[in-house]
């Protein structure tokens, strides 16, 4: 159980788990539960002061700051891509990412394989995730992807709804974040992986 483990690293500045995705390029954190996510991506946003871009392919987060429930920071810009837009968007933050460093959020992996539903656009997504890792890396950006999954016995981390399987690479960190009583864990999906406690 991750609540047991004698590892945990109190991180309630986020200053470990930034390091963390720092070492791979992406990273995708996954989830089960959408609040939680939400919740994770807010405090991840609060505890930088790199400029922030958020690409919300499934409005959640979008629906919070229009709600007021959570407050837009200046250093945010909000991209919601669709379909018919994508590469006039996906433009737009290639050419800021190739200038300065970021923190570039993809929330979530499900809304880009519900808007893009067949094969061929999949692997169109994934290699512009892949673009937007390597420039990254030449800039020292850090690029987030978020995804609502579950882990299904001998086929691995799945998405949800749709079943896709998580497409990952060596250069990838794949983290698990949960809720144990009243913290946030998050940790590598790898056995004796770093917990960290927010």
């Amino acid at each position: 159980m991750l609540d047991k483990s004698p590892d945990q690293i109190l991180d309630n500045n986020l200053i470990h788990i930034q390091n963390e995705f720092k070492e791979k390029l992406p990273n995708i954190v996954l989830c089960s539960e959408p609040f939680h996510k939400a919740e994770f991506l807010n405090k991840l946003i609060n505890s930088v002061e790199t400029p922030v871009i958020f690409v919300d392919m499934d409005l959640l987060y979008t629906g919070y700051i229009e709600s007021g429930m959570i407050q837009k920071k200046d250093h945010l810009t909000v991209f919601h891509p669709t379909k018919e837009n994508w590469e006039k968007e996906f433009t737009e933050i290639i050419t800021r990412v190739s200038k300065e460093k970021f923190l570039v959020i993809i929330d979530s992996f499900n809304g880009v394989y519900n808007t893009f539903e067949d094969l061929e656009s999949a692997i169109f997504i994934n290699s512009c995730i892949m673009l937007l890792a390597s420039l990254g890396k030449d800039v020292g950006s850090s690029l987030i992807i978020t995804a609502m999954a579950r882990k299904k016995e001998n086929e691995g981390w799945i998405l949800t709804p749709g079943g896709k399987q998580i497409i990952k690479s060596a250069k990838t960190g794949v983290y698990f974040l949960k809720r144990i009583e009243n913290n946030l864990i998050i940790r590598s999906i790898d056995e004796d992986s770093k917990i960290f406690k927010i």
